[in-house]
């Protein structure tokens, strides 16, 4: 694969935004209270807007933005949290990103990669738990191809195993070429995710010195060149504490705008991971813009007014605390269960954080997870309906900006949690889900949609499985 910028422009106006960031300063509340109503009629911010939401350091007007993440969450997404798990293949890498475990020049990094039939063992862990998503995660090396990511792909989707198997796959890997691209769409791949780490140009440089990484164009073009062979649904990022948290949010805020205007469809997703530890990686157990607890709900919040109509993941890199109290403002994925280690699920050893890229924060169990949702009123979800019903990309967003997707999500995640509870969950939660489910059906306005989920259920009941709108 050859590496080609020619052509290729940065859309992130870096002067632009500073100056903005320092403007929006001591916003008045009328236009914050403003600001966020525009948010709630479902209209995407523009970027003096969001940097006014950014910049505010009040008590009361933070509360107001928290509380206008949680009441747009609720209008567009309801109370459902679809449910992933991450899937790392292999940790050979040629990048030496230097907060990153997996660097080449960190020699305490335990470099594997999963063989066929480890891949297949897995999977098989992970579908063993009841889990239907998965993010496969790849390190930068010349043996993890196009070619050798859409083997993998197939092989755990032919991975069937005892009640379940995995019916999404979305990928986290190095940028391709656009033929790249077009062989891992050819696998029925769900989303691709790049994150850009930093969207500051000057950081990102000195962040990654060597390896095909160190080209901020060539990643920051990528998910352009997935578009364009046919991708369109597709997942940006930060890694906050890299650099200065206002400005990264801009920047994922610009990147939605080039997308929108260049291909009429934004991100699907929005990532906004926090710099977590990682073995024998000093610079990740003080990172230099370290986000407090207090500005991440912030930004996670700011994030959800901002994109009003665009997932956003909650990784369990965060402690259980924070995800518990994050999901009211605006997060609509997360994973649970997780493990990060290569080999991790079929066969966690002593080396296992030697194998790991960071340290996870929330390591509870994908039932307890569920549980403890269930719990607070959350639905459970491990729908993949709208990727296999075609409603990706411009289709997506149809349904999606006006509001209308929460129709389908909400009936076909309950559907896939009943699914859930029938096959894979304790006791305890399978009383705690039945209970929300009943609640949860006498919620649902249209009379001929509540009946027929009622249907719907009694065949899951019966057996049948994989039922969705």
């Amino acid at each position: 694969m050859k590496i080609s910028t020619e052509g290729v422009k940065s859309f992130i106006p870096t002067a632009q935004i500073e100056e903005q960031i320092v403007k929006a300063k001591n916003a008045p509340a009328s236009q914050i209270k403003d600001i966020i109503d525009k948010s709630l009629s479902k209209q995407r911010l523009d970027p003096m807007e969001t940097a006014a939401l950014l910049s505010v350091t009040d008590p009361e007007l933070r509360n107001m933005i928290l509380e206008g993440a949680h009441e747009l969450k609720e209008r567009i997404y309801g109370n459902r949290i679809v449910l992933f798990a991450p899937l790392y293949v292999g940790n050979e890498c040629i990048n030496d990103c230097v907060y990153c475990g997996f660097r080449i020049s960190n020699n305490e990094c335990h470099r594997s990669t999963l063989s066929h039939d480890q891949l297949v063992a897995e999977t098989q862990a992970l579908v063993e738990t009841g889990h239907k998503r998965l993010i496969m995660v790849y390190g930068e090396h010349p043996m993890y191809s196009a070619d050798y990511i859409a083997e993998t792909v197939r092989t755990v989707y032919d991975t069937k195993y005892k009640k379940g198997e995995i019916r999404r796959v979305n990928i986290n890997a190095a940028p391709l070429d656009i033929e790249g691209f077009r062989t891992v769409k050819s696998v029925g791949i769900g989303t691709y995710q790049i994150f850009q780490e930093t969207y500051h140009e000057e950081t990102y440089k000195k962040l990654h010195p060597r390896g095909p990484k160190s080209n901020f164009l060539w990643r920051l073009d990528g998910l352009d060149r997935a578009m364009l062979a046919g991708i369109d649904d597709l997942g940006i990022g930060a890694l906050m504490g890299l650099y200065d948290w206002k400005f990264e949010v801009m920047g994922l805020l610009y990147h939605t705008i080039h997308l929108e205007d260049r291909f009429g469809v934004g991100p699907h997703t929005i990532s906004f991971p926090r710099i977590e530890p990682a073995n024998g990686t000093e610079f990740a157990e003080r990172p230099p813009n370290q986000v407090s607890d207090e500005d991440f709900k912030h930004l996670v919040a700011t994030i959800r007014l901002s994109v009003p109509y665009t997932g956003m993941i909650l990784t369990a890199r965060e402690p259980i605390e924070i995800r518990n109290e994050v999901l009211r403002y605006g997060v609509s994925q997360i994973d649970a269960g997780s493990s990060i280690g290569v080999g991790d699920y079929s066969n966690k050893d002593e080396e296992s954080k030697k194998k790991s890229q960071f340290v996870l924060g929330d390591t509870r169990s994908l039932d307890d997870v569920i549980y403890e949702l269930a719990q607070h009123g959350y639905i459970p979800s491990f729908c993949t309906s709208c990727y296999r019903a075609g409603r990706t990309g411009e289709h997506f967003m149809e349904f999606a900006i006006p509001g209308f997707v929460k129709r389908f999500c909400t009936p076909n995640a309950l559907l896939t949690f009943a699914e859930y509870l029938n096959d894979f969950s304790s006791d305890r939660t399978k009383a705690a889900g039945l209970n929300l489910i009943k609640s949860e059906l006498t919620k649902i306005a249209d009379d001929g949609m509540r009946n027929s989920v009622v249907e719907k259920l009694a065949e899951l009941n019966a057996g049948k499985r994989d039922l969705f709108y």
